[in-house]
């Protein structure tokens, strides 16, 4: 029997580019075998064979655009029959979301897909070309038979940033300056890595948030000296059952009651610009540090868990991440987000919003200090604290009263029981 191949459950996304197909006609493969390379701006993902046999035909293309429910090949099955396609996995990526409502300062002209496919370049260096929004057969390739390297796309980038910049400020629009290319190799010896593909996909989406959100940050501290004597004994038992229990299990379920009182923290700027989405649901994202870089997995409905299982959900996303098995799903739906650097160090920074979140949270390392309790000088461990805030959705004194709000309930964890 022959089974139709579809693109499953990706999440949010629609109009995915196709970066890679693995296969070819006349190939065997096996149940789960990936058939296509896909990619969003959180992740790519690979699409997995329903059923072992052959494959009779390929409908897409590198450059296709596909969603949900595209067919995408079509595989005559040699076993059962078929099971429904699961979701892709997904190789970590970081914590971005679809933006907000505001337009980038500068609109790119679109890249068509058109030709795509006939000119002479590996999977990767098509993933940039779309990245960058660069015409590959605009593109002189210095490759071996006029294949395009990385270098040939970046030499043409460079060549169009400055007329591009001109022509926006000639329009009067908000064109921003391009940093100029350095010839580092005039100084001394310099070598060109790749950066880790995690930061190749998050990279233009941190851009876009920082230039579309006023940000501003606002810096605290909340006194964690019992909550962190109660901490560690739940840890010592929770090791003998085989998880952990952290700082930021707490600040989680803080961070909830803290956005069930201060709603506009939680919510999202409607896409007219003029109200606030307000959501009654609390999925709390959470920056997992791996080797490609840092992703964020999602707890969902952590208003419902206690500590208990907001630890556990930790441990297994966490573990997830560093392996490279997060799906689209355990990376959306946020409503906010806390990155902590705690167990590296700092004393404070400024995270950039995810959007459409309209907030998150920076945790640095706690420390002891003397705390003067109207009397005399107190050693008490101290939390910083440090909320990114879009000032369109939050103002100066909801942001300082939110973060009042999280410290008193650090401070107090009989609080955190209400």
């Amino acid at each position: 029997m022959t089974v139709d191949v579809t693109v499953p459950d990706i999440g949010d996304f629609t109009d995915v580019p196709v970066v890679a197909v693995l296969v070819s006609v006349g190939d065997t493969v096996a149940e789960e075998d990936p058939l296509i390379e896909i990619e969003s701006d959180k992740a790519t993902m690979e699409v997995p064979s329903p059923v072992a046999g052959v494959v009779k035909e390929i409908k897409v293309a590198e450059g296709d655009n596909v969603s949900e429910g595209t067919l995408i090949m079509v595989v005559e099955g040699s076993g059962a029959a078929a099971a429904p396609t699961e979701a892709p996995k997904a190789e970590a990526a970081p914590a971005a979301a679809p933006a907000a409502a505001a337009p980038a300062p500068v609109a790119a002209a679109p890249v068509t897909d058109a030709g795509f496919s006939k000119v002479h370049a590996s999977p990767s260096v098509r993933a940039f070309a779309r990245r960058v929004e660069v015409d590959l057969n605009k593109v002189n390739g210095t490759g071996r038979k006029g294949r395009i390297l990385r270098e040939d796309i970046e030499k043409a980038l460079k060549s169009s940033v400055a007329p591009a910049a001109a022509a926006a400020g000639a329009q009067g629009g908000m064109g921003i300056p391009p940093i100029p290319a350095v010839d580092f190799s005039k100084f001394g010896p310099v070598e060109d890595v790749e950066m880790p593909r995690i930061k190749k996909l998050s990279g233009p989406a941190l851009h876009k948030y920082w230039l579309n959100i006023p940000h501003v940050t606002h810096n605290d501290e909340a006194d964690i000296t019992d909550l962190d004597k109660y901490r560690k004994e739940m840890d010592t038992m929770a090791k003998e059952n085989g998880y952990r229990v952290t700082l930021l299990s707490f600040v989680i379920k803080a961070s909830v009651s803290a956005l069930k009182e201060h709603w506009e923290v939680n919510s999202s700027i409607h896409p007219d610009g003029d109200k606030l989405i307000k959501k009654d649901y609390y999925n709390i994202g959470f920056a997992a540090d791996t080797p490609g870089g840092l992703v964020v997995p999602v707890i969902k409905d952590a208003d419902r868990k206690g500590i208990v299982e907001i630890s556990k959900d930790l441990m297994e996303l966490s573990g997830k991440a560093r392996a490279g098995e997060l799906k689209s799903a355990d990376m959306s739906g946020a409503t906010f987000t806390i990155s902590s650097l705690g167990g590296i160090g700092g004393t404070s920074f400024t995270p950039i919003v995810n959007a459409p979140e309209v907030a998150i949270l920076g945790l640095t390392r706690s420390k002891m200090a003397p705390v003067w309790n109207g009397e005399e000088f107190v050693p008490r461990l101290m939390q910083p604290l440090s909320l990114s805030y879009d000032h369109r959705a939050i103002d100066g004194a909801l942001a300082a009263r939110f973060c009042v709000t999280l410290k008193t309930l650090l401070g107090d964890m009989r609080k955190l029981m209400w």
